[in-house]
Protein backbone atom coordinates (compact mmCIF):
# COMPACT_ATOMS: atom_id res chain seq x y z
CA UNK A 1 0.00 0.00 0.00
CA UNK A 2 1.18 3.41 -0.60
CA UNK A 3 1.61 5.96 1.61
CA UNK A 4 0.99 9.21 0.54
CA UNK A 5 1.82 12.54 1.75
CA UNK A 6 0.75 16.31 0.37
CA UNK A 7 2.99 19.10 1.77
CA UNK A 8 1.77 22.43 1.46
CA UNK A 9 -1.01 25.28 2.75
CA UNK A 10 -3.45 25.61 -0.09
CA UNK A 11 -6.56 24.63 1.50
CA UNK A 12 -8.26 24.03 -2.23
CA UNK A 13 -5.90 22.25 -3.72
CA UNK A 14 -5.57 20.15 -0.77
CA UNK A 15 -9.22 19.71 -0.33
CA UNK A 16 -9.06 18.45 -4.16
CA UNK A 17 -6.59 16.23 -3.88
CA UNK A 18 -8.44 14.96 -0.62
CA UNK A 19 -11.68 14.13 -2.51
CA UNK A 20 -9.74 12.02 -4.89
CA UNK A 21 -7.11 10.02 -2.76
CA UNK A 22 -9.81 9.91 0.91
CA UNK A 23 -8.97 9.90 4.51
CA UNK A 24 -5.85 7.73 3.27
CA UNK A 25 -4.18 11.31 2.49
CA UNK A 26 -1.44 12.69 5.00
CA UNK A 27 -0.86 16.20 5.65
CA UNK A 28 2.02 18.38 6.22
CA UNK A 29 2.09 22.21 6.00
CA UNK A 30 5.92 21.79 6.15
CA UNK A 31 8.85 18.87 5.11
CA UNK A 32 9.28 19.25 9.43
CA UNK A 33 5.64 17.74 9.90
CA UNK A 34 5.78 15.46 6.79
CA UNK A 35 9.10 13.67 8.37
CA UNK A 36 7.39 13.89 11.81
CA UNK A 37 4.67 11.97 9.94
CA UNK A 38 6.27 9.53 7.76
CA UNK A 39 8.30 8.28 10.54
CA UNK A 40 6.07 7.77 13.36
CA UNK A 41 4.44 5.39 10.24
CA UNK A 42 7.51 3.81 10.11
CA UNK A 43 7.32 4.01 6.03
CA UNK A 44 10.23 2.46 4.69
CA UNK A 45 8.78 1.69 0.70
CA UNK A 46 6.11 2.70 -1.35
CA UNK A 47 6.23 6.36 -0.35
CA UNK A 48 4.52 9.15 -2.72
CA UNK A 49 4.79 12.96 -1.75
CA UNK A 50 2.98 15.27 -3.45
CA UNK A 51 5.31 18.54 -2.98
CA UNK A 52 3.47 21.68 -3.52
CA UNK A 53 6.20 24.03 -5.37
CA UNK A 54 6.81 27.79 -3.44
CA UNK A 55 9.71 29.24 -4.36
CA UNK A 56 12.57 27.34 -6.33
CA UNK A 57 14.80 28.93 -3.89
CA UNK A 58 13.28 27.52 -0.68
CA UNK A 59 11.74 24.50 -2.43
CA UNK A 60 15.40 22.86 -4.30
CA UNK A 61 16.91 22.77 -0.54
CA UNK A 62 13.80 21.41 1.26
CA UNK A 63 13.51 18.50 -1.37
CA UNK A 64 16.94 17.78 -1.78
CA UNK A 65 16.54 17.14 2.47
CA UNK A 66 13.41 15.01 1.87
CA UNK A 67 15.11 13.41 -0.72
CA UNK A 68 18.08 12.15 1.64
CA UNK A 69 15.93 11.80 4.72
CA UNK A 70 14.20 9.24 2.52
CA UNK A 71 15.42 8.16 -0.68
CA UNK A 72 12.72 5.74 -1.61
CA UNK A 73 10.41 9.03 -1.62
CA UNK A 74 8.68 9.67 -5.58
CA UNK A 75 8.54 13.00 -5.26
CA UNK A 76 5.85 15.06 -7.40
CA UNK A 77 5.96 18.55 -7.94
CA UNK A 78 2.76 20.33 -7.78
CA UNK A 79 2.41 22.99 -9.86
CA UNK A 80 0.31 24.67 -12.80
CA UNK A 81 3.32 26.71 -14.21
CA UNK A 82 6.63 24.98 -13.88
CA UNK A 83 8.84 26.93 -16.38
CA UNK A 84 11.53 25.14 -18.65
CA UNK A 85 14.54 26.20 -16.88
CA UNK A 86 13.47 24.93 -13.26
CA UNK A 87 12.86 21.85 -14.64
CA UNK A 88 16.57 20.70 -14.51
CA UNK A 89 16.99 22.13 -10.95
CA UNK A 90 14.10 20.36 -9.79
CA UNK A 91 15.09 17.00 -11.04
CA UNK A 92 18.28 17.25 -9.73
CA UNK A 93 16.90 17.82 -5.77
CA UNK A 94 14.86 14.74 -6.36
CA UNK A 95 11.69 15.35 -7.88
CA UNK A 96 10.69 12.77 -10.23
CA UNK A 97 7.55 13.79 -11.45
CA UNK A 98 5.01 16.83 -11.79
CA UNK A 99 1.12 17.11 -11.50
CA UNK A 100 -1.25 20.12 -11.67
CA UNK A 101 -3.08 21.62 -8.91
CA UNK A 102 -6.42 20.36 -9.90
CA UNK A 103 -5.09 16.76 -11.02
CA UNK A 104 -7.63 14.50 -12.96
CA UNK A 105 -8.85 12.11 -10.52
CA UNK A 106 -7.61 9.16 -13.42
CA UNK A 107 -4.23 10.67 -13.57
CA UNK A 108 -3.60 11.00 -10.22
CA UNK A 109 -4.56 7.38 -9.40
CA UNK A 110 -2.66 6.28 -11.91
CA UNK A 111 0.40 7.85 -10.58
CA UNK A 112 -0.15 5.69 -7.13
CA UNK A 113 -0.50 2.48 -8.76
CA UNK A 114 2.41 3.22 -10.25
CA UNK A 115 4.61 3.92 -7.61
CA UNK A 116 2.86 0.92 -5.65
CA UNK A 117 3.76 -1.44 -9.04
CA UNK A 118 7.08 -0.02 -9.50
CA UNK A 119 9.19 0.46 -6.01
CA UNK A 120 12.26 -2.17 -7.19
CA UNK A 121 12.18 0.74 -9.74
CA UNK A 122 12.66 3.98 -8.39
CA UNK A 123 14.81 2.34 -5.90
CA UNK A 124 17.39 1.28 -8.39
CA UNK A 125 17.04 4.90 -9.80
CA UNK A 126 19.40 6.39 -7.05
CA UNK A 127 22.21 4.65 -8.08
CA UNK A 128 22.30 5.19 -11.53
CA UNK A 129 22.61 7.90 -14.07
CA UNK A 130 22.12 11.95 -13.48
CA UNK A 131 19.22 13.75 -13.89
CA UNK A 132 18.87 14.59 -17.81
CA UNK A 133 19.79 17.54 -19.69
CA UNK A 134 20.60 16.88 -23.73
CA UNK A 135 20.59 12.79 -25.10
CA UNK A 136 24.18 11.72 -26.52
CA UNK A 137 24.46 8.31 -27.49
CA UNK A 138 27.02 6.95 -25.26
CA UNK A 139 29.71 4.81 -27.34
CA UNK A 140 29.01 1.44 -26.05
CA UNK A 141 25.60 1.93 -27.18
CA UNK A 142 26.11 3.29 -31.24
CA UNK A 143 28.62 0.44 -31.53
CA UNK A 144 26.20 -2.19 -30.09
CA UNK A 145 23.64 -0.27 -32.75
CA UNK A 146 25.54 -0.87 -35.76
CA UNK A 147 26.37 -4.18 -34.73
CA UNK A 148 22.94 -5.70 -33.89
CA UNK A 149 21.70 -4.16 -36.73
CA UNK A 150 23.49 -4.97 -39.45
CA UNK A 151 24.34 -8.56 -38.39
CA UNK A 152 20.14 -8.75 -38.10
CA UNK A 153 19.84 -7.04 -41.60
CA UNK A 154 22.24 -10.03 -43.18
CA UNK A 155 20.11 -12.57 -41.58
CA UNK A 156 17.02 -11.62 -42.48
CA UNK A 157 17.82 -10.56 -45.86
CA UNK A 158 16.01 -13.74 -47.22
CA UNK A 159 13.37 -13.24 -45.31
CA UNK A 160 12.92 -9.17 -45.82
CA UNK A 161 12.94 -10.16 -49.75
CA UNK A 162 10.37 -12.58 -49.64
CA UNK A 163 8.40 -10.19 -47.59
CA UNK A 164 9.19 -7.14 -49.97
CA UNK A 165 7.80 -9.28 -52.72
CA UNK A 166 4.57 -10.42 -51.03
CA UNK A 167 3.74 -6.93 -50.66
CA UNK A 168 4.01 -6.13 -54.04
CA UNK A 169 2.53 -9.34 -55.44
CA UNK A 170 -0.68 -8.55 -53.02
CA UNK A 171 -0.70 -4.94 -53.44
CA UNK A 172 1.04 -2.70 -56.11
CA UNK A 173 2.87 0.62 -54.33
CA UNK A 174 5.68 1.50 -52.41
CA UNK A 175 7.47 -1.07 -50.58
CA UNK A 176 8.62 1.01 -47.79
CA UNK A 177 6.01 3.42 -45.53
CA UNK A 178 7.47 6.92 -44.29
CA UNK A 179 6.07 8.73 -41.43
CA UNK A 180 7.50 11.47 -39.21
CA UNK A 181 8.48 11.04 -35.78
CA UNK A 182 9.91 12.66 -32.70
CA UNK A 183 12.82 10.91 -31.35
CA UNK A 184 15.56 11.59 -29.02
CA UNK A 185 16.00 15.56 -28.35
CA UNK A 186 12.68 15.80 -30.29
CA UNK A 187 13.91 15.52 -33.48
CA UNK A 188 11.75 14.68 -36.17
CA UNK A 189 13.25 12.28 -38.91
CA UNK A 190 11.49 9.54 -41.24
CA UNK A 191 10.47 6.69 -39.86
CA UNK A 192 10.22 3.67 -41.81
CA UNK A 193 7.82 0.62 -41.94
CA UNK A 194 6.50 -2.02 -44.32
CA UNK A 195 3.35 -1.39 -46.01
CA UNK A 196 0.48 -2.70 -44.64
CA UNK A 197 -1.99 -0.87 -46.14
CA UNK A 198 -4.13 -0.85 -49.56
CA UNK A 199 -2.49 1.67 -52.36
CA UNK A 200 -6.57 3.56 -52.11
CA UNK A 201 -7.00 2.95 -48.57
CA UNK A 202 -8.62 6.92 -48.00
CA UNK A 203 -10.76 5.99 -50.48
CA UNK A 204 -12.42 3.17 -48.99
CA UNK A 205 -12.18 5.29 -45.24
CA UNK A 206 -16.08 6.14 -45.44
CA UNK A 207 -16.73 2.63 -47.04
CA UNK A 208 -15.28 1.48 -42.92
CA UNK A 209 -17.10 4.19 -40.86
CA UNK A 210 -19.75 2.35 -40.20
CA UNK A 211 -17.20 0.07 -38.27
CA UNK A 212 -15.56 2.20 -35.86
CA UNK A 213 -14.90 0.66 -32.53
CA UNK A 214 -14.45 3.90 -30.55
CA UNK A 215 -16.96 6.78 -31.66
CA UNK A 216 -19.18 7.84 -34.18
CA UNK A 217 -17.68 10.76 -36.17
CA UNK A 218 -20.54 13.41 -37.11
CA UNK A 219 -18.48 15.51 -40.04
CA UNK A 220 -15.46 14.86 -42.45
CA UNK A 221 -13.56 17.61 -40.30
CA UNK A 222 -12.97 14.92 -37.53
CA UNK A 223 -12.25 11.93 -40.37
CA UNK A 224 -8.76 10.38 -39.52
CA UNK A 225 -7.49 8.67 -42.31
CA UNK A 226 -5.19 5.84 -42.85
CA UNK A 227 -1.50 6.60 -43.35
CA UNK A 228 0.44 3.27 -43.56
CA UNK A 229 -1.19 3.30 -47.12
CA UNK A 230 0.97 4.66 -50.15
CA UNK A 231 -1.35 7.05 -51.54
CA UNK A 232 -3.39 7.97 -48.04
CA UNK A 233 -2.99 11.54 -48.90
CA UNK A 234 -3.19 12.51 -52.57
CA UNK A 235 0.09 11.68 -54.08
CA UNK A 236 1.63 10.59 -50.82
CA UNK A 237 2.42 14.19 -50.01
CA UNK A 238 1.99 15.13 -46.45
CA UNK A 239 2.13 18.69 -45.60
CA UNK A 240 2.18 20.70 -42.63
CA UNK A 241 -0.98 20.86 -41.78
CA UNK A 242 -1.24 16.88 -40.87
CA UNK A 243 -0.61 15.04 -38.46
CA UNK A 244 0.92 11.80 -38.81
CA UNK A 245 0.50 8.29 -36.48
CA UNK A 246 1.49 4.76 -36.86
CA UNK A 247 -1.97 4.04 -39.00
CA UNK A 248 -3.67 7.87 -39.00
CA UNK A 249 -3.25 11.04 -40.52
CA UNK A 250 -5.21 13.59 -38.73
CA UNK A 251 -5.61 17.21 -40.43
CA UNK A 252 -4.47 20.46 -37.92
CA UNK A 253 -8.22 21.41 -37.95
CA UNK A 254 -9.40 18.05 -36.41
CA UNK A 255 -6.37 17.84 -34.37
CA UNK A 256 -6.86 21.00 -32.97
CA UNK A 257 -10.63 20.31 -32.18
CA UNK A 258 -10.02 16.73 -30.31
CA UNK A 259 -7.55 18.66 -28.22
CA UNK A 260 -9.69 21.58 -27.56
CA UNK A 261 -12.40 19.32 -26.31
CA UNK A 262 -9.87 17.36 -24.27
CA UNK A 263 -11.25 13.92 -25.43
CA UNK A 264 -9.90 11.05 -24.65
CA UNK A 265 -9.58 9.23 -28.48
CA UNK A 266 -7.21 10.76 -30.45
CA UNK A 267 -7.61 7.99 -33.21
CA UNK A 268 -9.93 6.18 -34.86
CA UNK A 269 -9.72 2.98 -34.83
CA UNK A 270 -11.50 -0.12 -36.97
CA UNK A 271 -12.31 -3.49 -35.97
CA UNK A 272 -11.39 -6.10 -39.22
CA UNK A 273 -10.25 -2.52 -40.73
CA UNK A 274 -10.53 -3.91 -44.39
CA UNK A 275 -8.23 -1.38 -45.13
CA UNK A 276 -5.17 -3.26 -44.47
CA UNK A 277 -4.78 -6.10 -46.81
CA UNK A 278 -4.51 -10.35 -45.95
CA UNK A 279 -0.58 -10.07 -45.31
CA UNK A 280 -0.14 -6.55 -43.93
CA UNK A 281 -2.42 -8.56 -40.92
CA UNK A 282 0.34 -10.74 -40.10
CA UNK A 283 3.22 -8.65 -40.78
CA UNK A 284 1.94 -6.24 -38.61
CA UNK A 285 0.73 -8.81 -35.87
CA UNK A 286 4.19 -10.29 -35.58
CA UNK A 287 5.62 -6.89 -35.59
CA UNK A 288 7.17 -8.01 -39.16
CA UNK A 289 6.38 -4.33 -40.48
CA UNK A 290 8.80 -2.95 -38.60
CA UNK A 291 12.34 -4.47 -39.51
CA UNK A 292 12.76 -1.61 -41.96
CA UNK A 293 13.82 0.74 -38.58
CA UNK A 294 16.69 -1.62 -38.57
CA UNK A 295 17.95 1.00 -41.17
CA UNK A 296 16.67 3.99 -38.82
CA UNK A 297 18.88 2.90 -35.99
CA UNK A 298 21.97 2.23 -38.81
CA UNK A 299 21.34 6.03 -39.70
CA UNK A 300 21.45 6.78 -36.00
CA UNK A 301 17.61 8.18 -35.57
CA UNK A 302 17.43 5.26 -33.37
CA UNK A 303 18.46 2.49 -31.02
CA UNK A 304 17.84 -0.66 -30.64
CA UNK A 305 16.58 -0.27 -27.23
CA UNK A 306 15.11 2.67 -25.89
CA UNK A 307 11.66 4.32 -25.87
CA UNK A 308 9.66 4.24 -29.02
CA UNK A 309 9.23 7.46 -31.26
CA UNK A 310 6.20 8.90 -30.97
CA UNK A 311 3.94 10.53 -34.31
CA UNK A 312 4.42 14.56 -34.17
CA UNK A 313 0.39 14.94 -32.85
CA UNK A 314 1.39 12.70 -30.11
CA UNK A 315 4.60 14.32 -29.07
CA UNK A 316 2.93 17.85 -29.63
CA UNK A 317 0.69 16.68 -26.54
CA UNK A 318 3.34 15.51 -24.77
CA UNK A 319 5.82 18.19 -24.59
CA UNK A 320 3.14 20.27 -23.40
CA UNK A 321 2.80 18.54 -20.54
CA UNK A 322 4.81 16.67 -18.14
CA UNK A 323 6.42 14.42 -19.44
CA UNK A 324 9.06 15.82 -21.60
CA UNK A 325 11.78 13.80 -20.14
CA UNK A 326 10.87 10.57 -22.20
CA UNK A 327 12.28 12.66 -24.99
CA UNK A 328 15.98 13.09 -23.26
CA UNK A 329 16.46 9.77 -23.72
CA UNK A 330 17.54 7.06 -26.68
CA UNK A 331 14.75 6.11 -28.96
CA UNK A 332 14.30 3.01 -30.15
CA UNK A 333 12.82 -0.55 -31.92
CA UNK A 334 11.55 -1.79 -28.17
CA UNK A 335 11.58 -0.39 -25.05
CA UNK A 336 11.01 -1.36 -21.66
CA UNK A 337 7.14 -0.72 -21.10
CA UNK A 338 6.59 -2.86 -24.67
CA UNK A 339 8.19 -6.13 -22.34
CA UNK A 340 6.21 -5.22 -18.71
CA UNK A 341 2.87 -6.79 -17.81
CA UNK A 342 0.94 -5.63 -15.17
CA UNK A 343 -2.20 -7.65 -14.17
CA UNK A 344 -4.02 -10.83 -15.71
CA UNK A 345 -4.47 -8.65 -18.75
CA UNK A 346 -0.91 -8.27 -19.17
CA UNK A 347 -1.78 -4.27 -20.03
CA UNK A 348 -0.40 -1.13 -18.56
CA UNK A 349 -2.14 2.35 -18.10
CA UNK A 350 -1.05 5.44 -20.47
CA UNK A 351 0.67 6.85 -17.26
CA UNK A 352 3.12 3.42 -16.63
CA UNK A 353 3.89 3.24 -19.84
CA UNK A 354 4.94 7.11 -19.68
CA UNK A 355 6.38 6.88 -16.17
CA UNK A 356 8.25 3.83 -17.67
CA UNK A 357 9.54 5.74 -20.45
CA UNK A 358 10.83 8.54 -18.35
CA UNK A 359 13.07 5.44 -16.36
CA UNK A 360 14.25 4.03 -18.80
CA UNK A 361 15.43 7.52 -20.53
CA UNK A 362 17.20 7.99 -16.85
CA UNK A 363 18.25 4.76 -16.19
CA UNK A 364 19.27 2.58 -19.12
CA UNK A 365 22.36 0.77 -19.14
CA UNK A 366 24.14 -2.24 -21.27
CA UNK A 367 22.58 -5.04 -19.19
CA UNK A 368 19.26 -3.54 -18.94
CA UNK A 369 19.03 -3.23 -22.58
CA UNK A 370 20.17 -7.06 -22.97
CA UNK A 371 17.18 -7.51 -20.55
CA UNK A 372 14.95 -5.71 -22.51
CA UNK A 373 16.06 -7.49 -25.96
CA UNK A 374 16.02 -10.93 -24.29
CA UNK A 375 11.96 -10.30 -23.42
CA UNK A 376 11.63 -9.07 -26.70
CA UNK A 377 12.16 -11.92 -28.54
CA UNK A 378 9.59 -14.08 -26.30
CA UNK A 379 6.70 -11.17 -26.48
CA UNK A 380 6.73 -11.65 -30.82
CA UNK A 381 4.87 -14.73 -29.76
CA UNK A 382 2.20 -12.63 -28.36
CA UNK A 383 -0.91 -11.31 -29.14
CA UNK A 384 -0.22 -7.49 -27.85
CA UNK A 385 2.44 -5.77 -30.38
CA UNK A 386 5.61 -5.00 -29.18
Amino acid sequence: MVFVIYIGKNSDVIDHHSKIIGPKLNIASDISEAERIISSNNITSQLLVLYEKGSIKTDIPRIEYLKKRFPFAYIVLVSDLLPKEEILPYQKAGASDSSKSYVEPQRLLNGIEFVERNQDLIIASLKTQEPLGVYKCPLWKRVFDIAFSLLALLFLSPFLLLTTLIILIESPGPIIYKSKRVGSNYVVFDFLKFRSMYKDADRRLKEFMALNQYKELESDDSILVGDNSANSIENNDLDDTCFVSDDDVVSEMAFLKEKKSKEKNAFVKYENDPRITKFGKIIRKFSIDELPQLLNVLKGDMSIVGNRPLPLYEAEMLTSDQYIDRFLGPSGLTGLWQVEKRGDSGKLSPEERKQLDIFYAKNYSFWMDIKIIFKTFTAFIQKENV
